[in-house]
């Protein structure tokens, strides 16, 4: 038996699996011993820790190779708990040292509008592997959006890209956008975010976001980076303005925000050459023009501002951006306005999109049912592999060949999911059901390969005869399944594309891989 196994490990179809197996594992987990901190998961631009030189993690970065954070001014933070505990301890206006994994950065800790300090920095536990799971499995939502008329390829790129950076914007984590299209050739954008409410996920993608600022019927600048230049998200320059802050009315309260921004030297001078030939007058002990800057969003006026006298003719790139909230209580009102201003701060930085959007489908999920499902699959999984394994038992009567079929099965789902790391894909139910599919195929084929080498009729043919009719029976379902798989990729705007990759990879694995190599280790355990 030791001459056996030998031979089997020295056969290259073994050795090529062993090998592509141990890399899947090192893709699925390269920090086989833990890793310490916590993952940075957004941040907010323009911060103060931002400005020190921290960024974003990139969305198609490994989810084990981002950022870090390992301690805040020399205390530890090898938890969510631990790094929210020591910023709550922060005082404002002190400087912080913020320790990664990759380098240190030293700011002044900024003020929120609440008065407690807040680094603009989401974290969550420290990844443990690569596989990235979808909204199915960690909760958040779905949303289909799809463009008013028709589009160019070219601007539903840009279309996005904007999507992206108005999200990213927007302090939001785990984001996916990519464009998809149905079988008809209807195109689409399909958008899936952790942690949004439905509410929250249509105000910020199924308008425009076209931001115009006027002074009568002559647009002084749009929103964006052609125009705009710096838009202020720190308590220092942006939040409730303390000249205005908030009053009481019949109907509840009504606060109002400000915040500053910075106008490039075009625009700066293109609200020079309007404001030159305008009238002054004086009103209320002040001195302003004639006309006011009206901003408008989506082509709705969402404030009107007062322009003072020494503004005429001025090409200062420096103004102040306000707006307004309302609620029930103040508190309400203080959230809604600071609400309305992160939203408006958001279009001004990212500017508009090149069309208008519409929601054909939107979903929220909730992460419960995920984990519950993905609890059942596995517990269905196991009882239908000791299922499978005593039919085969009582089949062949061969203990030998039970053991390398569920070793050569567990391979090639390792190989899937070390593929789908560094593929980086999310796997969703969608993805779970392509693998069941993969694992019932899988044991099919092990069937046939083993049928096939110890059927009666095939003892007058040699081994390489008998592996030789099962491979190509195998080939041929493959390429079968392989043609009715592909037009699934754009089935239901690519809601599907999980299910199609993850089956179409699967079976290539096992076909090119897997099977060739169970094939010999049976040839060589039952050979005489």
């Amino acid at each position: 038996m030791g001459n056996k196994i030998t031979k089997i490990f020295l056969n290259w179809r073994v050795l090529l699996l062993v090998t592509l197996l141990f890399f899947s594992i090192l893709a699925i987990r390269p920090n086989i011993f833990g890793t310490e901190g916590v993952e940075i998961s957004s941040m907010l631009v323009n911060s103060s820790v931002a400005e020190a030189g921290l960024s974003n993690p990139a969305s198609k970065i490994l989810p084990t190779a981002r950022e870090r954070i390992l301690s805040v001014n020399g205390e530890e933070t090898n938890t969510v708990e631990d790094y929210y505990a020591v910023v709550s301890q922060l005082q404002a206006n002190r400087t912080i040292r913020l320790e990664t994994n990759e380098r240190a950065y030293t700011f002044l800790a900024p003020q929120s509008s609440d008065g407690e300090v807040d680094l603009g920095i989401k974290v969550r536990e420290a990844s443990f592997s690569n596989l990235r799971m979808g909204l199915d499995l960690e909760g958040g939502t779905r949303v289909l959006l799809q463009p008013v008329g028709g589009i160019s390829e070219e601007d539903l790129e840009t279309t996005v890209d904007s999507l992206k950076e108005r999200l990213n914007v927007y302090g939001l984590r785990d984001i996916v956008v990519r464009s998809a299209s149905d079988l008809s050739g209807n195109d689409f954008i399909l958008i899936e975010i952790a942690g949004v409410t439905e509410d929250e996920i249509q105000e910020l993608l199924a308008k425009q976001g076209k931001f115009e600022a006027k002074v009568g019927n002559q647009t002084v600048f749009f929103g964006g980076k052609k125009d705009i230049t710096y838009v202020c998200r720190s308590a220092d320059c942006s939040g409730i303005d303390p000249n205005f802050g908030c009053q009481q009315f019949d109907a509840g309260y009504h606060c109002r925000f400000a915040f500053q921004i910075s106008l490039s030297p075009e625009a700066a001078q293109h609200h020079a050459l309007i404001t030159k030939n305008l009238k002054t007058i004086s009103e209320q002990g002040g001195c302003y023009l004639a006309e006011d800057l009206a901003l408008y969003l989506d082509d709705v006026e969402v404030d009107r501002l007062r322009i003072g006298c020494e503004l005429k003719g001025s090409s200062t790139t420096d103004i102040q951006i306000s707006g307004s909230g309302a609620g029930v209580t103040q508190a309400d009102a203080v959230n809604d306005a600071l609400k309305n201003m992160k939203k408006l701060q958001t279009v001004l930085l990212t500017g508009s999109l090149p069309v208008k959007l519409e929601v054909a489908k939107l979903d929220t999920i909730s992460p419960n049912l995920g984990k519950e499902f993905l609890h059942n699959v596995m517990l269905v999984g196991v009882l239908a592999l000791v299922a499978v394994s005593g039919v085969v038992l009582y089949r062949y009567r061969k203990v030998v060949i039970i053991f390398p079929m569920l070793l050569v099965m567990l391979s090639e789902l390792v190989l899937i999911l070390g593929f789908a790391a560094l593929a980086k894909w999310n796997l969703d139910l969608a993805s779970i059901a392509g693998l069941i599919v993969v694992v019932g195929t899988g044991m099919n084929h092990f069937i046939v390969i083993t049928d096939e080498t110890l059927r009666k009729e095939a003892e007058a043919l040699d081994w390489k005869t008998r592996i030789k009719n099962a491979l190509f029976i195998i080939m041929g379902a493959y390429v079968i399944n392989l043609g009715s798989l592909i037009p699934l990729f754009w089935a239901g705007a690519g809601l599907l594309k999980g299910f199609a990759l993850t089956t179409i990879v699967g079976m290539s694995v096992g076909v090119l891989i897997a099977r060739p190599a169970y094939a010999t280790i049976v040839k060589i355990l039952l050979e005489e």
